[in-house]
């Protein structure tokens, strides 16, 4: 089976320049397919301050009302998902950067029955799996940005983590898939303070250990749930890291790897 890397990058390195380029060129530099899923940053906070619209978040997650929908669809699947793509024009890759609704790439539905009402918010159903493959066959590498569509015309924000997690699990069926969460630190530290703590594997034993300890907590936690979805899905490999060190993640010199 071919390899297939599926790179996820969280807000903070999106948000910090120097940090998305040291990124981007160890993406250009990897060899075999890769697609790219990127989180969405402060810029659309800072957006919707600017226009007036009152950001709520619950847990570290962002309410999305209907004005809220429209600033990060622009600023998500807009301008970082093209700047995204124009950076790695620039370094020689020939980089397609789309949403879950285009070419009906990721459907989804408004998520129901949680204690609070997340707006419009999505979670996955069906990732279009055949559309990516003849895609990447033709050595495109994909830009995917956290909005999905519900395929009666609605668009939705869905979790970066999750779309990661959710492309490496249905890719797992046609090729060898080791996804990657890519951003600020090291990996899974041990102590929060001291950034050389890494945790150098995790299994759901410890999981359990850490989470008891608070050790793990916050958006650590969904990070790894979806670790674990993936894993029991097919995909081969897990890596929490920093993002500019893709290499190292991927030849097992940095970072964390989560294990079943």
């Amino acid at each position: 089976m071919e390899k297939l890397y599926v790179i996820k990058i969280g807000g903070n390195i999106v948000d910090n320049p120097s940090l998305l380029t040291e990124c981007l060129q160890a993406f250009s530099s990897l060899k075999g397919h890769a697609i790219l899923v990127h989180g969405g940053g402060k810029l659309a906070t800072q957006m919707a301050t600017s226009m007036g619209v009152e950001q709520k978040m619950v847990e570290g997650r962002r309410i999305t009302d209907a004005e809220t929908l429209k600033i990060v669809t622009m600023v998500y699947a807009g301008y970082i998902n093209k700047n995204i793509v124009a950076q790695l024009q620039s370094l020689g890759v020939n980089a397609m950067g789309l949403s879950g609704a285009d070419g009906n790439l990721i459907q989804a539905h408004k998520r129901t029955g949680a204690n609070i009402d997340y707006g419009f918010v999505g979670d996955v159903d069906q990732v279009n799996t055949a559309l990516i493959q003849q895609l990447i066959e033709k050595n495109t590498s994909l830009v995917i940005a956290p909005i999905t569509h519900d395929s009666k015309g609605q668009l939705l924000n869905t979790n970066a983590d999750t779309i990661a997690q959710s492309i490496a699990t249905a890719m797992s069926l046609h090729y060898e898939v080791h996804l990657i969460y890519g951003f600020e630190k090291e990996g899974v530290l041990s102590d929060v303070n001291n950034p050389h703590s890494v945790i150098a594997s995790i299994n759901r034993p410890v999981y359990g250990t850490l989470i008891e300890q608070k050790v793990i907590f916050e958006g650590m936690i969904p990070k790894i749930d979806n670790a674990y979805l993936a894993l029991e899905a097919g995909v081969k490999s897990v890596i929490i890291g920093k993002a500019e060190k893709l290499n190292e993640l991927i030849n097992g010199t940095s970072g964390t790897t989560i294990k079943i």
